[in-house]
């Protein structure tokens, strides 16, 4: 039985496709079949592991709106235990094509339920933005990951996807969890990374994860390239986190069985 995880954060540049991307990518090279599901109309994710948007036959645009039989949107990336559902810009049109159907709440939750047995984890990249492509994510999700930038700003914008958290467990997802809180970004040479990170480990001390995500050139360059970090430069302190952060999750899954 899949766990599905959504990586979730209003906000723009917080890391959270490369969150997607090389969580996804370091599951599956710890051999635990992986399916990375795309729902941003940008469709980094989706060329982040080398596919060509522009050159899909479907896309998760398809599953939600046409009913497409799921099982035919799922792309091999080339990298073992690593599956695509892939995205593109058709799928920005989505929001208003499911305004008015009953239950488009859950529609991607039912798209992923044909899936759940073929893959451990299923991991869900979310737009920057709380819409309705969220709200899927996030009824179809077990847990909600949340990367979050060490900034000046960091408290605020988590406290707007926390709501949002609590109004999908009222409404639509009772047992939606919070997987945990990620800091990306992290710069060791300055002060207030460190006072960023304190702040947030003082006021969600069992939530936030051990691993943080440095500012690192590898995981800069790494999707231009078409790769996860680890099949870029998989010396790098970026591959090293994203695996140090697979592991984290693997264990605390192991530890709460």
């Amino acid at each position: 039985m899949s766990r599905i995880i959504c990586i979730a954060n209003q906000k723009g540049g917080v890391g959270k496709t490369t969150t997607a991307v090389n969580l996804a990518a370091s599951l599956a090279a710890a051999e635990r079949p992986t399916l990375l599901v795309d729902i941003d109309p940008q469709a980094n994710a989706t060329s982040g592991v080398g596919l060509d948007k522009a050159r899909l036959n479907h896309t998760v645009y398809d599953a939600l709106i046409n009913q497409v039989d799921s099982g035919r949107l799922v792309v091999d990336t080339g990298h073992p235990f690593l599956h695509i559902m892939p995205a593109n810009a058709d799928l920005a049109g989505a929001e208003l094509e499911l305004a008015t159907e009953t239950g488009r709440e859950q529609k991607l939750k039912f798209v992923l339920a044909g899936l759940a047995e073929q893959y451990r984890y299923i991991i869900i990249d979310c737009p920057p933005s709380l819409n309705l492509r969220t709200v899927n994510a996030m009824t179809a999700a077990d847990s909600v990951l949340i990367p979050l930038q060490c900034e000046f700003y960091a408290m605020e914008g988590l406290s707007q996807i926390l709501h949002t958290i609590r109004l999908i467990q009222k409404g639509l997802n009772p047992l939606l969890k919070i997987e945990g809180i990620l800091l990306t970004m992290f710069d060791a040479r300055g002060n207030l990374g460190r006072e960023v990170a304190a702040e947030i480990r003082t006021h969600f001390p069992e939530q936030v994860f051990e691993t943080v995500v440095p500012r690192n050139i590898r995981l800069a360059e790494a999707p231009s390239h078409g790769k996860p970090v680890i099949y870029y430069d998989i010396t790098s302190r970026g591959a090293a986190t994203y695996m140090q952060l697979a592991r984290e999750i693997i264990q605390r899954e192991s530890g709460n069985a």
